[in-house]
């Protein structure tokens, strides 16, 4: 699948979206979700053009890679629930449940979160 420009994250990076910024750097952004599921929720995005972790993990530098993973790092670490625990989610693709075709990772902690998926 190729980048869509057009994209929310692409219009938030290129300040055309306002967001409410918790950490940034040279290659990463990270903001509060819009629609938070847990009382932190954030979303961690890499600066450059990638689809999915797929994408990512196939195209980007390896500075780019570890800038990602440090960034996720010092936000949970910022937003203080690094001691409690806290979980990273990154959708990929139609049936993981991706709405916006850029690479992000969610950062949500500040409560119990309870199991993974529902067991069936």
């Amino acid at each position: 699948m190729a980048y869509d420009r057009s994209n929310v994250f692409a219009k938030i990076l290129r300040g055309e979206i306002p967001c409410n910024k918790v950490y940034e750097d040279e290659l990463t952004l990270a903001f509060h979700d819009i629609n938070p599921q847990a009382p932190v929720h954030v979303l961690v995005i890499p600066k450059g053009e990638y689809v999915s972790m797929d994408d990512f993990a196939a195209n980007a530098s390896e500075a780019e890679i570890a800038a990602l993973f440090r960034s996720v790092r010092t936000v949970a670490k910022m937003l203080g629930v690094a001691e409690s625990g806290w979980r990273m989610l990154a959708n990929i693709g139609e049936h993981s449940g991706q709405e916006v075709p850029h690479l992000h990772i969610h950062i949500f902690g500040g409560r119990p979160l309870g199991p993974m998926l529902v067991r069936h």
